[in-house]
């Protein structure tokens, strides 16, 4: 009797295994046609694009066939500004350059205007933080909060005084009772 069960087993493992397998053939088979198709769209936008490209170029700059291109320049001739010494004095034929002039006041307010900013502000912020009124405000709060904290430990410490002696009364009336 086992053997038509594990037969008719096997049967089903062989045909799920069969159907599992045509599946993921058909799919790979699927996916790979859609690459292709993807792979082909993109070929042709690409084209499509440099086509464009070529285009535009051909229209923002026209270059008439029957003159010749012009020869490439050298790299001294592309250059403005060629660097012919270095830690030599200039010579004073050559006209000299001036920079931009710079005023002193400009130059003080770019690097200390700043920085005396935060210097001014946290010098005031101190000064505020240690005048008298300031400290004994400070005195003042702190004293008043240890006064609370006082008052509150003193409160608790009765309450719990009170539960403990009528727990103790309580366990006495009992004991009382128990002798009667």
């Amino acid at each position: 009797m086992e053997s038509p069960i594990l037969a008719a087993a096997a049967g089903a493992a062989a045909m799920l295994l069969l159907v599992v397998a045509v599946l993921a053939v058909t799919r790979r088979r699927r996916s790979r046609q859609d690459l292709e198709a993807m792979l082909a769209a993109a070929q042709r936008e690409s084209d499509l694009l440099r086509g464009r490209l070529e285009e535009l170029t051909a229209r923002a700059m026209p270059r008439p066939a029957d003159r010749p291109a012009a020869p490439a320049r050298s790299v001294e001739e592309q250059a403005d500004f060629v660097i012919t010494h270095v830690g030599e004095p200039e010579p004073e034929t050559a006209a000299p350059t001036r920079g931009i002039a710079v005023p002193d006041r400009l130059v003080l307010s770019a690097t200390l205007g700043e920085p005396l900013v935060k210097v001014a502000a946290l010098s005031h912020g101190v000064r505020r933080a240690l005048s008298a009124e300031s400290r004994n405000r400070i005195w003042f709060e702190m004293r008043r909060e240890v006064r609370a904290s006082r008052r509150r430990r003193r409160l608790l410490r009765k309450r719990l005084e009170r539960d403990y002696r009528a727990r103790v009364r309580a366990s006495d009336d009992l004991a009382l009772e128990d002798l009667r």
